[in-house]
């Protein structure tokens, strides 16, 4: 767990005394305070990168060549961000959706809306990780700012007596959620600028930490190559030519013969760079699964059987 100042003052819902006067501020003064909290964020999301990297590995070793799933559990802010960060994984990465969950106290309606009472709802946590069937295949994700949303713990613990991997993110220093989990990630962003509202720089901090540690993963599933996702679902115009541009990029092919590929591998663009290299979708698929979808791999065995 990443070092805590042992500060009681420095949980999030202390009142940073620097900004007792904010409504009194000009307009610019308030926005210039808010981004000061902003910027503890960044910075506590980047002392947290050892222990992120820890998830990101152990995560790696649970869900690689499997079907186990990651799962994000919370409340408020916290669960909604985790909403956020797992419905981005299927699009860009080709994650599949029926492996990407998520536990919302106070259920998917929360997700827009809040349900009082529902984040100190145990019987609902129970009742949500029995119904998910969560096993140690699993990788779940605990996330709240204060780290004690009894919904939240309960989830883990029951997660993690049942095997799965368990991930707890607070931002409290004295979180008791932080001992639930097999990894703690602690986001020191300390009190408010607006005392107790966790939207702010905590928020801020999760989703930075949520971005790391997906993005991460991802890079570690081999779904990105040379700074690029080509993993990424071709679903709209702007996508298709994004995926042309990708083609192009990787392979230094022109723009029609990338089209083309693309069209002859419906818009996989993994397949469309080894058509362009000369291999036909279906056994490009089939070197892919092979080689656990590395395109490196891959594009490596094909110029070493065609030297140029």
């Amino acid at each position: 767990m990443a070092k805590s100042s042992n500060n009681p003052a420095s949980g999030t819902e202390a009142r940073d005394n620097n900004f007792q006067d904010l409504a009194q501020r000009s307009g610019p003064d308030i926005m210039a305070a808010i981004l000061t909290g902003q910027y503890r964020a960044v910075d506590a999301a980047r002392a947290a990168i050892p222990e992120i990297d820890h998830a990101v590995q152990e995560a790696l070793a649970r869900l690689s060549g499997g079907d186990g799933r990651l799962i994000y559990t919370g409340a408020g802010t916290s669960g909604r961000l985790g909403a956020l960060d797992g419905a981005e994984l299927p699009p860009t990465f080709s994650w599949p959706i029926e492996r990407v969950r998520l536990l919302m106290a106070g259920g998917e309606k929360a997700i827009t809306r809040s349900v009082e009472g529902a984040e100190d709802d145990q019987d609902a946590a129970s009742a949500a990780v029995a119904k998910m069937g969560i096993t140690n295949s699993d990788v779940v994700i605990g996330i709240a700012a204060s780290g004690t949303t009894p919904f939240t713990r309960q989830v883990l613990r029951l997660a993690r007596k049942n095997g799965a991997l368990t991930i707890a993110i607070a931002n409290n220093p004295a979180a008791p959620m932080l001992g639930d989990a097999d990894i703690s990630i602690l986001l020191e962003t300390g009190p408010e600028v607006l005392a107790g509202s966790t939207r702010l720089s905590a928020g801020t901090s999760q989703k930075i930490a949520l971005n790391l540690f997906s993005t991460s993963l991802m890079i570690g599933m081999n779904k990105i190559y040379q700074g690029h996702m080509v993993d990424m679902v071709a679903s709209n115009d702007k996508l298709q030519k994004r995926a042309v541009k990708i083609v192009c990029d990787i392979t230094g092919c022109g723009g029609a013969t990338a089209t083309r590929a693309l069209n002859a591998c419906n818009f996989e663009i993994k397949l469309a760079i080894l058509f362009v290299h000369g291999v036909e979708p279906a056994p490009a698929r089939e070197m892919l699964a092979l080689n656990g979808g590395n395109l490196a791999k891959v594009i490596a065995q094909v110029s070493k059987s065609n030297p140029s």
